[in-house]
């Protein structure tokens, strides 16, 4: 799926290129290069660190996996245990050193639910940043869900069809509907396996008890009913745990790395493990102890998610957060504007998803998004703004009106609240409070110091808010009336003033009656009067 308005230029010209099995192209660059991976989980750390021979292939030069249960006691106190918290600097301080001694030049570090569900995840970001100079950087559910996409896609052919795709860890379970293109919806639930069993008392408890326990508590996971049992093409499931399942289960990977484990198969492994303790698994199946007391609710949450999605096996690709990670840090260096492509498409994508979610206009929401894009790109040089900005305001721009779900009256406020308690792929958690206010303020009052959100964020953050905002409003005021009269704008500068000439068909009207209300905003953020003309020369130019 296109994203609704590609900038001129903005990939570069291909000079001698490659092209990857996904159909994207880069920059010819010089082969071998190392990148590193890192992925702090709730129930381990992984480390890797990867020479690229091609765009998309790679050799592991090495890979380390630390078990620090990070989510043992977030689960329970909403804090990070101080010994996890030391452990966890001390392998940093490997990897720190294992990077200098490799001559990594590039890394990311990520970290997922554990870290982000603590009330001292940043005291941990701190001393790890002070102690080894690595930067953590802790991510969404989605942003989760979309390296684990990347690292799928890599893997697996897609087709032109829709998969189902579960991501399990220690503290979530990411269940997505995805396709070569992107995330169509993501929806994170908080079932991770080491939260089970600090929830529940897995460790311990009796195994009879505890299935019983566990059983009917995973039977209460639902996912969303968009998913059509006759459309997709399968599930695929990734997660260290699926991947042990797989093994136990006699289901070796074929020439492509991909395991198909049958769900008669997962299930009767599922009742021998559901029989034993943790101490048993270690000795019946030669399990870490790591991966022996959780690995039972990870096979019922598993066997649940295909239930509901109706196959009769789990597709597993062997693939994580840390090969998206590596895919994603290769594509910025082989391609710095390809991959901001990708990432707006990406976020495109999973805004459309989520606006559908809430029966939003969606030709509107598109309409709006391409205008209020040509504007940022014609207007590169009043806002000064880059393409992590860009990708703010497309999202913003699809889904300003959701809050019309709830009503319509005051949906500017709705939509604000409605876009801060979601997720979307490429956008941060940060970066979303900007895009629910530039939505909110595509309407109405523009911002103040004591409004929500806005009240918290630093003076650079305002005005990034007030640019991007001041944009969307002009681009919606285009499309008044919902029927896309305004088929394209281009701009030109005047002193003292913005031109903007609007080709489209029809008086204009309304739309010229619109842009005059919510272009007052634009002149306050940038000192520049919005001068209309219609191509229809029977029409004479207004000042707005």
């Amino acid at each position: 799926m296109p994203t609704p308005l590609a900038k001129a230029g903005r990939v570069p010209h291909n000079n001698g290129s490659c092209s990857s099995p996904s159909g994207w192209t880069v920059p010819e660059t010089e082969f071998p290069f190392r990148l590193a991976a890192i992925d702090i989980g709730s129930n381990a750390i992984r480390f890797a660190v990867a020479e690229f021979v091609s765009p998309t292939t790679w050799v592991e030069i090495e890979v380390q996996r630390v078990p620090v249960r990070l989510g043992h006691a977030v689960f329970l106190t909403g804090r990070l245990d101080p010994r996890a918290m030391k452990g966890t600097v001390e392998a940093m301080g490997s990897f720190r050193r294992a990077l200098d001694t490799l001559g990594v030049p590039r890394y990311r570090a990520v970290a997922t639910s554990a870290v982000r569900e603590s009330r001292n995840g940043g005291e941990l970001v701190d001393a790890v940043r002070r102690e080894t100079g690595i930067q953590i950087e802790t991510i969404t559910g989605s942003e989760e869900a979309r390296l684990v996409w990347l690292a799928i896609r890599n893997r697996v052919d897609m087709g032109d069809r829709s998969w189902v795709s579960v991501d399990l860890g220690g503290g979530s379970l990411e269940v997505s509907l995805v396709s070569a293109d992107g995330i169509q919806w993501s929806e994170s639930h908080t079932m991770g396996t080491v939260r089970l069993i600090e929830d529940l008392g897995g460790a311990d408890a009796d195994p009879a008890e505890f299935s019983s326990l566990v059983s009917e508590y995973v039977n209460t996971l639902q996912i969303p009913d968009q998913i059509d049992q006759d459309a997709i093409g399968g599930l695929m499931a990734t997660g260290g745990n699926m991947e042990a399942l797989a093994g136990l289960a006699g289901v070796e990977p074929d020439e492509d790395g991909v395991s198909r484990v049958p769900m008669r198969a997962l299930r009767r492994l599922i009742k021998r493990l559901g029989k034993l303790r943790p101490a048993e698994r270690v000795e019946r199946f030669g399990l870490r102890e790591d991966r022996a007391d959780v690995i039972y609710p990870a096979g019922l949450l598993y066997e649940r998610v295909a239930r509901l999605a109706g196959v009769d096996e789990i597709i597993v690709p062997h693939v994580g957060v840390k090969e998206g990670v590596l895919l994603d840090l290769a594509e910025d260096v082989l391609g710095p504007g390809v991959h901001a492509s990708r990432l707006e498409q990406q976020a495109f994508v999973g805004a459309l998803a989520l606006g559908r979610r809430f029966q939003f206009d969606e030709v509107h929401a598109r309409h709006v998004a391409r205008l209020a894009l040509s504007l940022f790109d014609q207007l590169e040089w009043l806002h000064g703004l880059g393409d992590a900005d860009r990708r703010i305001l497309l999202v913003a721009a699809v889904l300003h009106d959701v809050g019309q779900f709830i009503s319509y009256r005051r949906h500017h406020k709705h939509s604000l609240y409605l876009i801060y308690n979601s997720d979307v792929p490429n956008i941060s958690t940060e970066q979303l409070k900007l895009v629910a206010l530039v939505a909110r303020y595509h309407r109405r009052a523009e911002p103040k110091p004591e409004h929500f959100l806005y009240d918290a964020l630093n003076e650079e953050d305002r005005q990034r808010v007030q640019r991007l905002a001041s944009i969307l409003r002009v681009a919606d005021a285009l499309d008044r009336e919902h029927l896309q009269r305004v088929e394209s704008v281009e701009t030109s500068k005047r002193k003292g003033q913005l031109l903007v000439e609007v080709q489209g068909h029809g008086d204009l009207l309304l739309e010229q009656w619109a842009l005059r209300k919510k272009a007052r905003m634009f002149y306050n953020v940038f000192g520049r009067e919005v001068q209309v003309t219609v191509n229809d020369p029977a029409l004479q130019a207004r000042i707005i």
